[in-house]
């Protein structure tokens, strides 16, 4: 009888297990249809990363008609300011205005989200990092685009930009900001190339200096400028080719800025000195070095040079 019924028992209990994994498979197998539906999600999703990449690739080439065509006919476009551009035409007068103004332009997107609302409509949410920086405060570009399927193809309907600050020292230096680019001199046979380029989200001025003299030989070095915390003043570290080191006070002048510097050559002779920076516009400003010493001695003071913008 025990055997009978431990029988029955086990049978019983195997009928159990058929039937729950017979409920657990017929859960999770989709039916026809609902595999279909995933596969056409999957899809869609995967064409409308495929246009966000077109997108970068046609800003980072200066493209500004193919920008505009990922944008439907009547697509509207609402820029961190709150100006409207509305139709394919504005929006590529507009990149192509930008581009004209910043032809080395170059951007990095993220889509934070991504989702669909139906099948033909879904919705983005993303960062946008373009490089050289905008003018002003930094931050962090965001953005919502609403996109749309037409004739099987997806396209953006609406762009929302937006922008959240992040912190910085920027409103130390926002007067220098001017100063962002590549300038050029020739001063008695001496070429002279220098390039300012933010650096520490803003924070500070990289410049990067080369000059050539008529026998050939060149002296370069690396200049950083931005707020020193702990006086509060705006400063800047000076490393030059010969191993030579130095620091500037600056304090603003009409029409520009004069920084007291003191340091080393390479030799570890003291030197100090006044540089002058004039701007003259946009475009142009002077520089002057006055009141120098090496070694304890002074030395005549530099003529003024004229440095460009380059490129313009």
């Amino acid at each position: 009888m025990r055997t009978v019924r431990s029988i029955g028992w086990l049978g019983l209990f195997a009928l159990c297990v058929v039937g729950w994994l017979s409920l657990v498979w017929s859960q999770e197998r989709p039916r026809p249809g609902e595999k279909k539906a995933r596969s056409q999600e999957a899809a869609d999703l995967a064409a409308i990363r495929a246009a966000s990449r077109q997108f970068v690739a046609a800003f980072n080439r200066g493209d500004a008609k193919a920008l505009a065509a990922l944008w439907t006919e009547d697509g509207e476009l609402v820029e961190e300011g709150g100006s409207r551009l509305e139709g394919r035409k504005a929006i590529e007068a507009a990149y192509a205005g930008y581009f004209a103004q910043h032809p080395q332009g170059r951007m990095q997107v993220v889509i934070d989200s991504l989702r669909l609302l139906s099948d033909s409509a879904a919705i983005e949410d993303g960062r946008a990092i373009v490089e050289p920086p905008p003018a002003g405060a930094p931050g962090i570009g965001k953005y919502t685009a609403v996109h749309v399927k037409r004739d099987g193809q997806w396209l953006m309907s609406t762009v929302r930009e937006s922008r959240l600050e992040t912190p910085s020292s920027y409103r130390h230096v926002a007067d220098w900001e001017w100063l962002i680019g590549t300038w050029t001199a020739e001063e008695h046979g001496v070429k002279t190339e220098s390039v300012c380029r933010w650096v520490a989200n803003k924070s500070f001025i990289e410049r990067t200096y080369r000059a050539t003299h008529p026998d050939g030989t060149a002296t370069s070095g690396v200049q950083i400028i931005g707020l020193e915390p702990g006086s509060g003043r705006v400063q800047s570290w000076n490393f030059s080719s010969d191993g030579g080191y130095a620091t500037g006070v600056w304090m603003p002048r009409a029409g520009g800025w004069a920084g007291r510097i003191r340091g080393f050559t390479g030799d570890g002779i003291p030197t100090s000195a006044v540089n002058l920076l004039t701007r003259i516009d946009d475009d142009a400003y002077t520089w002057q070095s006055v009141e120098r010493t090496v070694g304890g001695e002074p030395v005549p003071d530099t003529d003024e040079v004229v440095l460009k913008r380059s490129g313009k």
